[in-house]
């Protein structure tokens, strides 16, 4: 496994090669799709936002979107494709949300929530019930329990992206997956970044969810019902009204 010292922060590297890296027309637009299928209303909350690639599609289809990122460098990025400027990006920590609003829909997704580590998974969650309108909808994915048998050998690729010569490794480490990238920039420096990823039984988070007071569905890669083999599970939430 690739390890290195000098690790910086999550996402400020990597923010300027995000989508050259990973940008996916078509995974972008089944999340479109699965968020009208289940989300309610228009006015909707979006957790690690990324470089906005979702956040502006799903703007371009009538939803008012307030999208948000822990790292500036990404909410930049964010912005520049926004032009028509459809999207309110800000700046927030999901361990923090004391600064939003209420919502009709919660969206997280990219398996963001899986940067959430054990400690605290619940209280997140806690806070995305109170942040929701009675019977809103929390839609999120996690990476499915398959990836850590997935990445038991090191996935490694190394290449090119926007001129720049890369490695990415992926590993997983018991309950975790661990990212390692490294960019070796056109003006000589090397620049690294670490990224963890926890992976979570989806009979942990359903039970978390329902104590919190949400009715939940799972689904596997977007349409497959209940748990399956798969790379990913979604979850439907919806906040249920307290008489």
């Amino acid at each position: 496994m690739v390890i290195y010292q000098d690790w910086k922060p999550m996402y400020n590297q990597l923010a300027k090669h995000y989508d050259s890296l990973v940008k996916d027309d078509d995974a972008t637009q089944a999340y479109v799709d699965f968020t009208k299928k289940y989300a309610k209303g228009k006015n909707m909350l979006e957790l690690a936002c990324g470089s906005g690639e979702i956040s502006l599609a799903l703007a371009k289809t009538g939803y008012q979107l307030v999208a948000t990122d822990l790292s500036n460098q990404m909410l930049d990025e964010a912005r520049k494709k926004d032009v028509e400027g459809l999207v309110d990006y800000a700046y927030m920590n999901m361990y923090d949300m004391s600064q939003a609003g209420i919502y009709d829909t919660v969206i997280c997704y990219c398996d963001s929530m899986n940067y959430i580590d054990e400690q605290h998974i619940a209280s997140v969650l806690k806070q995305v019930y109170d942040h929701l309108e009675d019977d809103g909808i929390f839609l999120f994915d996690m990476h499915a329990l398959d990836r850590l048998d997935e990445f038991k050998e090191e996935f490694y690729e190394a290449g090119k992206v926007d001129d720049t010569d890369f490695i990415w490794s992926i590993i997983s480490d018991e309950n975790r997956l661990l990212h390692n990238f490294v960019f070796y920039e056109k003006d000589g420096s090397t620049q690294y970044e670490h990224h963890e990823q926890w992976v979570f039984n989806p009979n942990q988070i359903t039970s978390i969810l329902t104590e919190l007071g949400f009715q939940v569905e799972i689904y596997t890669d977007f349409v497959q019902p209940g748990i399956q083999e798969g790379e990913k599970y979604f979850y439907v939430c919806r906040k249920e009204v307290i008489a």
